[in-house]
């Protein structure tokens, strides 16, 4: 982005972390920004900014929010991770019919610019992808093991297919592009990281699973913004519209193995890292079990599985790609970070090793053990057969 700024902005889920976070970056450079969200910010937001609190599920809030916005931001959504990956009719009304709606309200409220948080599970779905680019076709829709990336496919082509919709009254076009980040890590994210420091905090992370030399992609909140930035410019007249109709993957452009990378997180609150290496196959068996118990008993105990099959997929198997398209056409330049700031997060809220949790996290261990054990002994016929 540019030093000053005098766009309007609305970030949809923008009271979440990367939301959050984007809005601030832009409210710096003198943009104005709305934050679009069903729920109210948990952060403190700069004054200046305006929070509209709207579901993107219903169309007139939607419409409502977008009145006078030069570019819109869509990175709402639902069921990247954990139990709520298995919550379909949620993941559908807020990924497909959502994004709808936002197009929509676009077209009808004169917005050129529309940039969208897409995913890399567009185009994997499990197999190994050593430094792809965007020419891969998408994963064929019955491949996803998830609805979620079923979903996000879904909201991309639409976006995508949505660049050069003739706004209301003919006032211009509709210019739309997509970005693919990788997982998203950095001080203060509230998805993954707490629920990855409740696992090394109670034992359960002992083990880890797949190839040593198995390589996926993080990026950094900061980079994430900066790429989001960077796209909007290049949607816009002075930039010739160069990033309209087209996908960018996003990550920080370090291949690493997955449990490597949490290693600083690890050892830095203080635990040992894993010795145990166990199979994919077990894994992603386990996580099927798992989901299978949680469909049964989700409607009345909607438990955190500790894996579902398409995180076993994202931590454990080779996908990585490259970065030369966002490089060339958005001028991205991913910024080095590493996990020393996210382990003095944690640390300043208290977390880290404490010598009296030892017999408990024995006890948690031993449970474990024995329940992999459990489940590998039932899986061997089923290889073996």
């Amino acid at each position: 982005m540019e030093n000053t700024c005098t766009d309007t902005f609305l970030i949809t889920g923008g009271c979440g972390y990367f939301g959050h976070r984007l809005a601030c970056s832009l409210h710096k450079q003198g943009a104005h920004v709305i934050l679009f969200d069903t729920n109210a910010p948990t952060q403190e937001v700069p004054d200046g900014i305006v929070f509209v609190q709207g579901d993107i599920r219903i169309y007139d809030q939607v419409e409502q929010a977008m009145m006078g916005v030069d570019c819109v931001f869509h990175i709402a959504s639902y069921g990247m991770s954990g139990r709520e990956q298995l919550n379909r009719q949620l993941i559908e009304a807020v990924n497909v019919q959502g994004t709808r709606n936002v197009l929509k309200a676009c077209v009808e409220c004169k917005v050129p610019r529309l940039v969208y948080t897409s995913t890399f599970n567009v185009v994997f779905g499990g197999q190994t992808i050593e430094n792809g680019d965007e020419s891969l076709p998408y994963l064929p829709l019955h491949l996803h093991p998830d609805h979620y990336s079923r979903t996000k496919s879904l909201a991309e082509m639409a976006v995508l297919k949505a660049n050069g919709a003739t706004l209301k009254d003919n006032c211009g076009l509709l210019r739309t592009c997509a970005l693919r980040p990788a997982g998203i890590y950095g001080p203060g994210e509230q998805r993954h990281l707490p629920r990855i420091v409740r696992y090394i905090e109670k034992g359960i992370f002992r083990f880890v699973y797949g190839k040593p030399n198995s390589l996926v992609e993080f990026v950094h909140v900061d980079n994430l913004v900066s790429a989001h930035e960077l796209a909007a410019e290049a949607l816009a007249p002075k930039k010739q519209h160069r990033s309209a109709g087209q996908a960018y993957f996003i990550s920080d452009g370090r291949p690493v193995n997955n449990f490597e990378f949490f290693r600083p997180l690890i050892e830095g609150l203080g635990y040992s890292y894993p010795k145990l290496r166990l199979p994919i196959s077990l894994i992603y068996f386990f996580a099927f079990l798992t989901e299978m118990v949680h469909h049964l008993i989700g409607p009345w105990y909607n438990f955190q599985p500790l894996l579902t099959r398409t995180e076993v997929y994202k931590t454990g198997v080779t996908h990585y790609f490259s970065m030369s398209k966002a490089k060339a056409e958005l001028g991205y330049e991913p910024q080095e970070h590493s996990l020393d700031e996210v382990v003095h997060w944690f640390r300043s809220r208290g977390h880290g090793r404490k010598a009296h949790n030892s017999f408990s996290r024995f006890l948690l261990n031993l449970f474990f053990v024995a329940a992999f054990v459990a489940a590998a002994l039932s899986f061997l016929p089923v290889v073996g057969g």
